[in-house]
């Protein structure tokens, strides 16, 4: 039932040395003459209809097209409403709202707008109507009539709102080259209306078993003859990693036809396979004839492993041959340990890595009682180990499963998870891999422009946008490398230094423009500076603008321009640059403050206000982790420079 590894006398052959065979190196050094002899290598790229992209991996990055939601929208069924309209609603006390004329349903779009004391019937997924910040639930309502009705639970800014861009940015890299295409990949690229993708072509791999013992399962065993397991098992760990496996059958051991059957394997394929044959006997062939294949030949012969000893590698003018021991548990353990890096990396493919499965929550994450709940997190390594970071967006969210690694579970019994707690992480696959750095903070389109370069060697980053403030507040916690932010500091009128506290360095990045963005065409904007743009819509009460969340550097600008003004529309505040610019462009507002790139992207008009410094907060510390290092390194360089200015950053 196993392939046998033969070791008769030994001979010499085609004037090769044979103490060039057997030559032990570690299994360190075998993989750096490997890896020397085959990369760097260009993926081979393939076009495929969405359906058709299941399990292969990206070629390259991919940007999204369009904001997701591409409008704000409500998360449940009730009214739309200004929330300073409910601020004393009570049980006791219910506030009454007159209805609109219109019912908002999924596909539908608003035409009323809702003024002070007045509500519109609202279904979820609805698009939000212009005046609304807000939406009720319909439980806590209470129908007057067909023209009223009673409110009886106050609502803060933006409850039960999904903002324009909230779930995915327009502009922003949606998923990375070298990612693996599965269900919830192909939902966030659905969502964006992709059909057609570039992915790396499956190598297709040539599997021969040699041996005169070997026999194909399903046919009679004769005697001192075994069934070849090999051939199925390698043939099938090859498609688990990637790869596309060409089954060749087993080759007796005769050199003619073997050389043959390796040469005609090789025409046909990316990389070649075979097992058995490995060893120092007359009856191991397959070693001598790779010599006659192609260059380099045969790079490492023998490797310190156990089981695994008798591993030949070697690279026929840029196809990788590989020899794998005769027995299937040497085989099997050498090909997975070995082989499978390399394997992966030519299908575009992650490297696999271990996982554990036991993380500290950082935060305290409220739960409703009576209900069992299950929180998505994404894995990153803190201070004190793993760290299971909350990265839920929203019941409609297509990311908040897709960049998740796993979820916890929050009992029925219990109203919250607490800070600091150790949790069990289930995770969605067995091969998670946890990011080499993790950057938290305020996010910019400029950023992935910096980090496109480490996942082309191979490191993986991860971004979770929570705001400046959030930034430095998980970065003081120790749950990230780098927290990029924007904040100004009016005492000393300089940009985030003064945030800095000990055992943190600035690490300068980009300079981009803030401004108010506005419809061409609005006599209240075009052609007017700032000040002036500013002052037209403070004194048009029907000049409604989209703010920003607490937190966002974009909102303490915002509020410093504003003073003690407080105009329609300030409760309105989206959690991104995006959302702002769907706001205005959709004309559920009329201005707003954002970047130049988002404004330029949305065809809006932009009125400069102040060149903001977009930095980083780098925790000292981690300042000599390979990663870091590397991001460092493509910050300053000039591939990444040209990248930053080419999208209208201007690098610091």
């Amino acid at each position: 039932m196993a392939n046998s590894s033969r070791s008769p006398a030994p001979r010499r052959s085609e004037g090769v040395s044979q103490d060039q065979f057997l030559t032990v190196l570690s299994r360190e050094d075998a993989i750096a003459r490997f890896d020397a002899a085959l990369f760097p290598r260009d993926v081979p790229a393939e076009e495929r209809l969405l359906a058709d992209a299941l399990g292969l991996a990206l070629a390259r990055d991919i940007v999204a097209p369009l904001d997701a939601p591409p409008f704000d929208r409500s998360g449940v069924d009730g009214f739309a409403v200004r929330a300073a309209d409910i601020a004393s609603a009570s049980e006791a006390m219910p506030v009454r709202l007159s209805l609109n004329g219109e019912v908002i349903a999924c596909g539908v779009e608003p035409t009323e707008t809702v003024a002070a004391g007045t509500a519109t019937t609202i279904a979820t997924g609805g698009p939000l109507p212009r005046g609304a910040d807000a939406v009720i639930m319909v439980e806590h309502t209470q129908p007057v009539g067909d023209s009223a009705v009673e409110i009886r639970r106050s609502a803060s800014p933006g409850q039960f709102v999904a903002y324009a861009g909230s779930d995915i940015a327009r502009g922003e890299v949606l998923l990375r080259a070298g990612t693996q295409i599965g269900s919830r990949e192909i939902g966030m690229l659905a969502t964006c209306g992709v059909s057609r993708v570039a992915v790396a072509r499956k190598p297709r791999v040539a599997v021969l078993s040699t041996g005169d013992e070997l026999v194909q399962p399903g046919e009679p065993l004769r005697p001192a003859a075994v069934y070849d397991a090999n051939g199925a098992v390698v043939s099938a760990a090859i498609a688990e990693n990637g790869g596309e496996a060409l089954f060749l059958g087993a080759i007796a051991d005769d050199e003619a036809r073997l050389e043959h059957a390796m040469r005609d394997a090789l025409a046909v394929s990316d990389m070649l396979i075979l097992s058995g044959g490995t060893s120092k006997g007359a009856g191991d062939l397959s070693h001598r004839i790779i010599a006659r294949l192609g260059q380099p030949g045969i790079v490492a012969h023998g490797v310190a492993l156990k089981p695994g000893k008798p591993l030949c590698l070697a690279v026929c003018d840029g196809k990788p041959v590989v020899i794998l021991p005769g027995f299937p548990t040497s085989a099997m353990f050498t090909f997975h340990d070995i082989i499978v890096p390399v394997l992966r990396r030519m299908a575009g493919l992650p490297p696999r890595a271990e996982t554990q499965v036991t993380a500290e929550i950082p935060l305290r994450v409220g739960s409703e009682l009576g209900r069992t709940e299950f929180v998505m997190v994404s894995l990153v390594e803190g201070d004190n180990g793993l760290v299971a970071y909350p990265t839920g967006k929203g019941s409609g969210a297509v990311t908040s499963f897709a960049q998740a690694d796993g979820f916890v579970r929050i009992d029925a019994l219990s109203d919250h998870l607490p800070g600091g707690a150790q949790v069990d992480v289930t995770l969605f696959t067995p091969h998670v891999r946890i990011p080499d750095l993790v950057i938290i903070g305020s996010h910019c389109t400029g950023l992935d422009l910096v980090l496109a370069p480490l996942a082309r060697t191979g490191l993986s980053a991860r971004s979770l946008a929570v705001g400046s403030l959030g930034g430095l507040a998980a970065a003081r916690r120790g749950e990230c490398d780098l927290a990029p932010i924007h904040l100004f500091d009016d005492k000393t009128q300089t940009y985030n230094t003064p945030f800095l506290g000990e055992g943190f360095e600035l690490v300068p990045g980009w300079r981009r423009m803030q401004g108010i963005v506005y419809r061409p065409g609005d006599s209240r904007f075009e052609g007017k500076s700032a000040d002036e743009a500013l002052a037209a819509a403070l004194t048009d009460a029907d000049c409604m603008m989209v703010n920003r969340n607490q937190g966002a550097g974009t909102r303490i600008l915002i509020d410093k321009l504003l003073g003690q003004a407080r105009p329609d529309g300030y409760w309105n505040q989206p959690r991104s640059h995006n959302a702002v610019a769907a706001a205005v462009a959709q004309k559920r507002a009329d201005w707003g403050v954002t970047i130049s790139t988002v404004a330029r992207a949305s065809g809006l008009g932009f009125i400069s206000l102040t060149e903001e410094h977009y930095d980083f907060a780098l925790i000292s510390r981690r300042k000599s982790r390979p990663a870091v290092q590397a991001f460092l390194e493509a910050l300053r360089s000039p591939a990444s420079r040209a990248e930053l200015e080419k999208a209208g950053f201007r690098p610091a």
